[in-house]
C-alpha cells in the first residue's frame, strides 16, 4: 500500500498533466494544512483520516478542476471534525478557498423529519450552492464517491442509508451535470449496498459471459476500423463496452428479463476530430448494420441541458445481437464523461451570458419549486434530472426541449406563464390535440390562446409532466382564486378527516390547529386551505398530521390520567404535609414540579386549582381564569387536581394587571409613583395608546400575596384619569 506522502507525490503528478501553471507550494500547504490538523483521527478502515482529504483531492484532480478545487479538497473537513476555522482558512489561503471548504460544511448538515424533507433539504441545498459556486458540489460529488468506494467498513445500517440517499440525491446531481462516468460508479456502488443479491447476480452473470462478449466485441470493433479507415477518417477512436451493472439491473427487474434477454446490452464509442466526421461516421455504421427504427438520436444538433452532444444509433448485427454506438468528437466527448467538470474555465473568469446558458437550469429549478410540498419537489425534480427530453418545434422552428411524455401544457408555459394561462387549444404538426397528447421528437406545436379564457384547469396538475409548468400552474391558483381554493381545500381535508375516522370536532382546541400547523409551516387553517385548493399541498399529508396529533394526545392523556389514578391509589391517606413547592400543596403527591400558569399569575391568597400538564409538573391557575372553568374540569377530571398554599410561600410572585386610562400629562409618572409607594417590583411595563384618547398599561408586577396586591390596586384606582383595573386572565 502506497505511504501518505507517495499518494500526495501522485496527486502532484496528476496536477501536473493538466495544469503546468498550478499553484503547486499552496496545494502543499492546504495538504500539510489539513494533515497537522487531522493530526491522529482515523478512519474506520484503521487508516489515518488524511488518506480520505487526499483521495477527494485525487478525484478532483481527475476531473482537472482548478488549485482552489484541489486546496478546497484537502481541507474540506477541516471546519466541521477539527478547530480549524473559516476564517484562518482564508486568511492562509484566500477568501475563495474558504467558501468553497464552507459551502462542502454546511451541505453536511442537514435537518428533517421525514425521509422526503431530508431529500427536499438535501437537493434544495445542492442547487443553491451550485448556484453560488458549482465547484462545491463537484467536491460534494468527490467526498461521496469516495465514502461509497469505502463503504463496506460502515455498519450496514449506514450502508444502505447512505447508499440510499446517493442513489437519490448525488447520482442524479451528477448526470444533471452531465458527469457521466461518476454517476455509472455512484449507482453501481449504491446498488451493491441497497440489493446485494441482485447486484451480485448482474456481476455474477456478466463475469460468466466475459469472454463471450469480449469476442463479440472485438469482432465488431475490428469491422468498424476497418472500414473507417477505407473511408480515410483520420485519428479515430473505436472502443467497445457492455453496460455497466446497475443500468443491465434496471432492466433486467423492470421488465423480468434474463441479462441474454436485456436489450442493447453492448455499447461502442466512435471519437473522432470534427463535427463533419461525425455524420460521415454515422453513414458508415448505417451502411455495415441495420438501423434500429426510433432508435436514432441526434444531440450534436439537439444538445441536452447538462450540454451532453452525440450521436446515437441502435443496429443489429449479423449475429442478431443488438448494440448502441455513439459518435462523438473528442471534446464531446471529455464533457460526456466530466460535464461541467471538463470544461471549467474558473481562473479565465466565465461570461455573465455564458454562465447563465450553463448554469440557469439551476437557478429555473430552484423557481419552480416553489410552493411545492417535499414529496412533489423531489417528484418532479428527478422528471426534470433524470428524464430523456423530447425536442419540439415552434411554428417559427424554434427548438424547445421539454421531459419525455410532455404534453402541449408543457409546452405552452415553457414559452411563457401567459400562454399557458390563457390557452384554449393545441395543435400539433397541424391538427387539433387534446391537452394529454404526448409529444414527440421533431413535432410542430401550436398553442392556440384567448383574452377570454378562464385560466388553467385543476386538472392539468395532472396532465403536465415538467415541474415549470406545474409551478406556474399553482402560482396562478394561488394569486387568482384564493377563496376557491380555501373552500376546495377545506372540503378535501375534511373529506380525508373522514376517510381516517377522525372528527372535525378535534380540530376546535386552538392548541391542537397550533400543533398541526406548526411543522407545516402555515399560520392558519385557511392558509393550510388556500394550500391544498392550489395544489402546494395534499390533504391526505396533513390529515395524517392530524391523526399523529389525535394519538399523541389520546396516548398521553391516558397516561397521565393512569399516572394520576395509581398516585391517588397510592395515597389514599396521605400525611398532611407541611413543606411545600413555590408554597404550593399538591394534594396527594409528593416532590411533584410547580408552575405558576401565565395566563392567569395566581399569587398567595387565590382561589387555586391544579392541573397536570405533559411532561411539566402541576400547573398552577386562579379558579376565576377561564381555562380553569368548571366546565373545563368536568370535561377532563383526570387532569385537575386539589391544590392550595402552603406556609411557607416566597417573598414575592409575579403577576399582571391591564390598566385602562384616559391619556393625559405625567400619567406614568404617577403610576409608576403608585407602584413605588406600594413597595411592588416592577418586571415589565408596555403601554398602548389609541387614536381616541385612551393609554392601557400593561402592567407585570411582584407582590408577597392577594392583599398585598388589592393595596396597589387600591393606589391605582385612586389615580386622576384611571377608568378601570382587571388582573388578565386565559
Amino acid at each position: 500500500m502506497a505511504t501518505i506522502e507517495e499518494r500526495y507525490q501522485h496527486l502532484e503528478k496528476t496536477i501536473r498533466g493538466y495544469n503546468i501553471s498550478a499553484d503547486l507550494s499552496q496545494i502543499r500547504a492546504a495538504f500539510d494544512y489539513a494533515q497537522s490538523h487531522h493530526g491522529a483521527q482515523m478512519r474506520r478502515d484503521g487508516t489515518p483520516y488524511i488518506t480520505h482529504p487526499l483521495n477527494v483531492a485525487q478525484i478532483v484532480a481527475e476531473l482537472r478542476l482548478d488549485s482552489e478545487s484541489i486546496m478546497a479538497s484537502l481541507l474540506h473537513d477541516c471546519i466541521e471534525d477539527t478547530d480549524s476555522t473559516y476564517e484562518d482558512i482564508a486568511k492562509r489561503f484566500g477568501v475563495t478557498v474558504a467558501d468553497i471548504v464552507d459551502g462542502v460544511t454546511k451541505l453536511t448538515h442537514i435537518n428533517y423529519t421525514t425521509m422526503e424533507e431530508e431529500q427536499m433539504e438535501n437537493l434544495r441545498k445542492m442547487l443553491f450552492a451550485m448556484s453560488r459556486d458549482i465547484r462545491v458540489v463537484l467536491i460534494k460529488i468527490a467526498d461521496r464517491l469516495h465514502n461509497m468506494r469505502t463503504m463496506e467498513y460502515q455498519t450496514p445500517e449506514k450502508q444502505r442509508k447512505k447508499a440510499f440517499e446517493t442513489m437519490e440525491i448525488y447520482a442524479p446531481i451528477a448526470h444533471r451535470l452531465g458527469m457521466q462516468k461518476v454517476k455509472w460508479e455512484l449507482e453501481d456502488l449504491s446498488l451493491r449496498y441497497l440489493d446485494p443479491v441482485g447486484y451480485e447476480e448482474v456481476t455474477s452473470a456478466l463475469a460468466k459471459k466475459n469472454r463471450e462478449y469480449q469476442a463479440f466485441m472485438d469482432r465488431i470493433q475490428d469491422v468498424i476500423v476497418e472500414k473507417l479507415g477505407e473511408m480515410q477518417i483520420e485519428n479515430a477512436m473505436v472502443y467497445g463496452r457492455v453496460k455497466h451493472p446497475y443500468s443491465i439491473y434496471r432492466k433486467m427487474f423492470s421488465q423480468d428479463k434474463t441479462i441474454d434477454e436485456v436489450y442493447d446490452l453492448f455499447a461502442f464509442r466512435v471519437l473522432v476530430n470534427t463535427v463533419a466526421d461525425c455524420y460521415n461516421v454515422l453513414g458508415v455504421i448505417h451502411d455495415l448494420y441495420k438501423p434500429v427504427l426510433g432508435r436514432f438520436k441526434d444531440y450534436i444538433a439537439t444538445p441536452k441541458p447538462n450540454m451532453y452532444q452525440s450521436l446515437h444509433t441502435t443496429v443489429i448485427g449479423e449475429e442478431g445481437i443488438p448494440f448502441e454506438v455513439q459518435i462523438r468528437t473528442y471534446d464531446m466527448h471529455a464533457i460526456a464523461e466530466y460535464g461541467v467538470a471538463a470544461h471549467w474555465k474558473y481562473k479565465q473568469g466565465i461570461k455573465q451570458d455564458d454562465k447563465e446558458a450553463t448554469y440557469g437550469w439551476i437557478r429555473r429549478l430552484l423557481e419552480n419549486q416553489v410552493d411545492a410540498d417535499a414529496e412533489d419537489f423531489i417528484h418532479s425534480l428527478k422528471v426534470d434530472m433524470f428524464d430523456d427530453e423530447v425536442f419540439v418545434f415552434t411554428p417559427r422552428g424554434d427548438i424547445t426541449n421539454l421531459p419525455a411524455g410532455a404534453t402541449p401544457i408543457d409546452f405552452a408555459y415553457s414559452v411563457h406563464s401567459a400562454v399557458g394561462n390563457s390557452m384554449v387549444g393545441a395543435k400539433v404538426n397541424g391538427r387539433m390535440v387534446g391537452f394529454d397528447y404526448v409529444l414527440h421528437n421533431g413535432d410542430i406545436v401550436e398553442i392556440q390562446t384567448s383574452k377570454s379564457a378562464k385560466g388553467p384547469s385543476r386538472d392539468w396538475m395532472q396532465i403536465a409532466k415538467s415541474s415549470e409548468a406545474r409551478s406556474k400552474i399553482r402560482q396562478w391558483f394561488k394569486k387568482e382564486r384564493r377563496d376557491e381554493n380555501i373552500a376546495n381545500g377545506r372540503a378535501a381535508f375534511e373529506a380525508e378527516l373522514k376517510h381516517l375516522g377522525i372528527s372535525l370536532s378535534t380540530m376546535v382546541t386552538q392548541e391542537m390547529i397550533n400543533r398541526m400547523l406548526k411543522p407545516t409551516n402555515f399560520r392558519s387553517l385557511d392558509d393550510l386551505y388556500a394550500a391544498i385548493g392550489y395544489g402546494g399541498y395534499t390533504a391526505a399529508k396533513a390529515a395524517h398530521r392530524i391523526r399523529e396529533e389525535v394519538t399523541a394526545q389520546s396516548r398521553a392523556e391516558r397516561s397521565a390520567a393512569e399516572a394520576a389514578r395509581k398516585e391517588a391509589k397510592k395515597a389514599l391517606s396521605p400525611p398532611p404535609r407541611t413543606k411545600s413547592e413555590k408554597g404550593i400543596i399538591v394534594e396527594g403527591l409528593s416532590n411533584c414540579l410547580v408552575k405558576f400558569a401565565k395566563c392567569c399569575t395566581p399569587v398567595p391568597g387565590d382561589d387555586i386549582a391544579g392541573f397536570i400538564t405533559r411532561g411539566y409538573g402541576v400547573s398552577v391557575h386562579r379558579k376565576d381564569c377561564p381555562n380553569a372553568s368548571e366546565e373545563n374540569r368536568k370535561r377532563d377530571p383526570g387532569r385537575w387536581i386539589k391544590v392550595s398554599w402552603g406556609e411557607d410561600t416566597r417573598e414575592s410572585y409575579t403577576t399582571s394587571l391591564e390598566v385602562v386610562c384616559k391619556d393625559r400629562n405625567n400619567l406614568l409618572m404617577d403610576i409608576s409613583a403608585a407602584l413605588s409607594t406600594g413597595k411592588a417590583g416592577v418586571a415589565s411595563l408596555k403601554v398602548h395608546t389609541t387614536t381616541d384618547g385612551f393609554a392601557i398599561f400593561y402592567l407585570t408586577i411582584q407582590v408577597t400575596d392577594k392583599a398585598h396586591l388589592d393595596i396597589i390596586m387600591a393606589k391605582l384606582r385612586n389615580i386622576s384619569s384611571v377608568i378601570k383595573i382587571t388582573r388578565t386572565a386565559g
